[in-house]
């Protein structure tokens, strides 16, 4: 298992986490941003802003947008788009978000997603893995339930 680590203006990007090589369906970025300003983690408008900002800048084709406020603080949403999702949950007391850019196919770039998610919402540190999903071998086979 082949890790690569770039650090960049304090954030630390892992790439390539359980990807020994191999193109997977997808791309999927585990986001975890510290130090963000309360304001803007629990701002309903503006984290929905960030999100389908980042998901149109990585070149997604929106399909639907969910976002809910929690009482007394803290956002929750997805930006469904048909190469999968990006999901975010905020924590405003802690200065604390958790978000999941997921993408299939080629054309859209999850790292773009990231960059204008930190754009947004100004942490002062993220740490990143980047995950191949669905990796598929030749030694993978089809596995088919047995009757009774």
């Amino acid at each position: 298992m082949k890790e690569k680590v770039l650090i960049e203006n304090s954030h630390i990007r892992t790439k390539g986490v359980g990807d020994s090589g191999k193109r997977g369906l997808g791309r999927c970025l585990i986001v975890e941003l510290y130090g963000c300003e309360e304001e803007i983690l629990d701002s309903l408008s503006g984290i929905e802003e960030a999100m389908v900002g980042a998901a149109d800048i990585a070149g997604a084709n929106i399909i639907k947008t969910v976002f809910h406020k929690f009482s007394p603080y803290g956002v929750s949403g997805i930006v469904v788009i048909a190469e999968s999702h990006l999901a975010i949950h905020t924590w405003p007391e802690h200065g604390y978000a958790a978000v999941d850019i997921f993408t299939c196919g080629e054309t859209v770039d999850p790292w773009k997603a990231y960059d204008r998610l930190v754009s947004a919402l100004k942490p002062r540190n993220t740490n990143v893995i980047e995950i191949s999903r669905g990796i598929l071998t030749p030694d993978i086979r089809e596995v088919k339930a047995e009757d009774g």
